[in-house]
């Protein structure tokens, strides 16, 4: 969709005569409750914050991304390079300069921007910081032996600069906690081993269910997939390489990332960090991998963000990239998930796939006013322009058989979003077989864009982390790099073909219907605990459901299903 001018507040400052506005009025700056505020940030200390400009010719980003994805399109595959997204986007000179203009008459000289020039990062005080931006009071809160920097109130911008930024990053958004993934499973029903039946999820139930076989390993040196983790989060080589040792000796495989993009941070391993490297680089095995990694050089980065703006900053980066990472779409700005939106097409359009994670709290459950509730998407699983992966259990949790919804598996309608063209019908065919079933329409929005767009695995795995084998690991952070894994042994075998890479997957993945996937129709996830739904969200149903997307990849179909265009 065009990113649209939002309606701002704007108010008069009483200690100037000029009218500054607000370009967040709609975020949500309260401080989350496990972080602890621990004073205000003295003013000499320095800051670094991110200024999004206005970029121009949206609307033909958009186009140019629906036409590059859409299979039936003679512009499917023609994707562009860094430099013509750059000519694309770019901000006008009057942007530009009147941004540069604004930022220089604070004494603000120690920027740098990225390629496509619509990111601007500048270092400076907090006092020059919180004169730039009226309104703001930065303070450092701390959370598990971490801290970071965030302002406690809104801020506004002068009214020159106001038309000509989308929004200025480092002052909100915490960081949301990152699940204990090693218990997430610790409330599900247990059985007892049986001889002969495996004992949770490793790289060898996996390409059993999907149909994997030995041969299904990467060998196209202009491959390339990636992981992105943002919540302090660190992989270990030698865990990686103890896991491929334990559970990769039945088929070719790397046991080193090629890059790691960023700072890893020093102790320990987590476990998030070690899944996502370990499942993407066993399914997707055998294919260069990449780190993205940010702690944070700042306190007053917001790490997603920076790596939204690496990509606009790197000419050649893989094709798949796998993101476990996931806030309440109602606590983020409508700008700045439009402006997020922007930078996913910017990435579509140049043939990148984004995986995320659809989360793990089911329907979610936001407490509205008297008593009321409704379910709580999360952005970006949300996002039109992404695909969004669900999670999924075996029906039996130790034997390799068919598979069922996963309870804690993310889904749901996006309250911002409106419904893509791509997903309409077969969204339209649920809401209308599953209508008897479904939670009262004050629940959700039926229609906003649904998802996820598929599903895998999520419950009860095998991961290596501080040279450790830890089971019972479960989440959708685990379902993601798996799916991801697959899209790039897929891309290896298009390339070979020399057919272009998949790109932004939903459009082809819509028009299959649910062909090349093991659909899933069982089981239900959480939704909120009160009377009315009592504890249940949406439910798995013939064909798409909010809850496990088409399904499951059935490996061999669907890679002959994605070689036919």
């Amino acid at each position: 969709m065009p990113l649209l001018r939002l309606p701002f507040t704007v108010l008069l400052l009483c200690s100037t005569s000029v009218w500054s506005g607000y370009l967040e009025d709609d975020q949500d700056v309260l401080v989350p409750e496990d972080w602890t505020n621990v004073g205000r940030v003295d003013p000499s200390e320095e800051l670094e914050l991110t200024f999004a400009l206005k970029q121009q010719n949206v609307h033909l980003l958009e186009e140019t991304f629906r036409l590059v994805s859409d299979p039936d399109s003679a512009q499917y595959g023609k994707y562009r390079s860094l430099e013509e997204v750059t000519s694309l986007v770019r901000p006008s000179e009057l942007t530009q300069k009147a941004v540069h203009h604004w930022l220089q008459s604070h004494g603000v000289t120690n920027s740098l921007t990225v390629h496509t020039e619509d990111f601007i990062q500048c270092t400076m005080t907090t006092e020059v910081a919180e004169a730039l931006l009226p309104g703001s009071k930065f303070h450092r809160y701390v959370r598990d032996g971490h801290s970071l920097v965030r302002s406690s109130s809104p801020y506004s911008v002068h009214d020159d600069v106001h038309q000509h930024l989308d929004f200025v990053g480092g002052l909100h958004r915490f960081p949301p906690k990152g699940q204990d993934l090693s218990k997430a499973s610790s409330n599900r029903k247990r059985g007892h081993s049986k001889a002969g039946l495996h004992l949770g999820v490793t790289p060898a139930v996996l390409r059993s269910r999907y149909n994997l076989t030995a041969a299904d390993v990467g060998s196209t040196q202009n491959n390339s997939q990636a992981v992105a983790q943002f919540l302090e989060q660190y992989y270990h080589p030698a865990d990686l390489s103890e896991f491929m040792t334990l559970f990769g000796g039945s088929f070719q495989h790397l046991s080193k990332v090629d890059r790691v993009v960023g700072k890893q941070g020093v102790g320990k391993a987590g476990v998030e960090a070690s899944l996502d490297v370990e499942y993407i680089m066993s399914t997707g095995a055998n294919i260069s991998t990449w780190v993205f990694t940010n702690p944070g050089r700042h306190e007053s980065q917001e790490p997603f963000l920076q790596w939204l703006v690496l990509l606009s900053n790197m000419s050649s980066i893989p094709w798949v990239h796998t993101i476990s990472y996931g806030d309440d779409e109602d606590s983020l700005s409508a700008a700045y998930m439009m402006r997020i939106n922007t930078e996913f097409m910017k990435a579509g359009v140049r043939g990148i796939s984004l995986l995320f994670a659809s989360g793990d709290s089911g329907a979610g459950c936001r407490h509205l006013n008297k008593g009321e509730n409704s379910f709580r998407p999360s952005f970006p699983a949300s996002s039109p322009y992404v695909t969004t992966v669900g999670g999924t259990s075996f029906k039996n949790p130790f034997k390799v058989t068919y598979e069922v919804t996963d309870y804690i598996s993310g889904g749901g309608f996006s309250n911002v979003f409106k419904m893509p063209h791509y997903q309409a019908s077969a969204v339209d065919s649920y809401l209308k077989a599953a209508a008897a079933g479904l939670p009262p329409q004050t629940y959700f929005n039926t229609s906003g864009r649904a998802y996820p767009d598929m599903a895998a695995l999520s419950d009860n795995y095998w991961v290596v982390t501080n040279r450790v084998p830890v089971p019972w690991v479960s989440g959708t952070s685990a379902s993601t790099p798996v799916v991801g894994g697959m899209l790039s042994l897929i891309n290896g075998q298009r390339l070979q073909r020399g057919l272009p890479v998949l790109g932004f997957l939903n459009p082809l993945l819509y028009k299959l219907k649910g062909r090349a996937l093991f659909d899933v129709t069982e089981g239900c996830h959480l939704g909120c605990l009160d009377e009315q739904v009592q504890g249940k969200g949406f439910c798995a149903a013939p064909s798409w459901d909010p809850v496990t997307g088409w399904g499951t990849p059935n490996y061999p179909a669907l890679l002959a299903a994605l070689l036919e265009k």
